[in-house]
């Protein structure tokens, strides 16, 4: 593992994607200030699938937070897992067609 890191590239995105997980919080905030909706929900809004809806499977992280936890913090833990899940599938995935 120390051999991938030690590539310039990878030192640059790692940081990159760790600058994008601190500021997730920041993007959850101003999302709440202009008052934006998810598109998705906006449609089932509008079309009235949204009173119908029945959620079948519960949410890992319900509204992008963790329950228990503050808007900012709960957003940004929330990011780091989400940042990890997607890194540990990408990397997984790679690795088996890397063979």
């Amino acid at each position: 593992m120390n051999a991938v890191v030690e590539k310039p590239w990878v030192r640059r995105a790692m940081v990159g994607v760790l600058v994008l997980v601190v500021l997730a919080p920041v993007f959850g905030w101003a999302s709440g200030a202009v008052g934006y909706a998810e598109p998705l929900e906006n449609a089932a809004e509008e079309t009235g699938a949204a009173d119908a809806a029945d959620s079948t499977v519960p949410a890992l992280l319900p509204d992008y937070s963790v329950p228990g936890l503050g808007s900012s913090l709960g957003t940004l833990v929330s990011a780091a897992i989400g940042t990890a899940l997607t890194l540990a599938v990408g990397v997984g995935a790679g690795r088996l067609l890397e063979r």
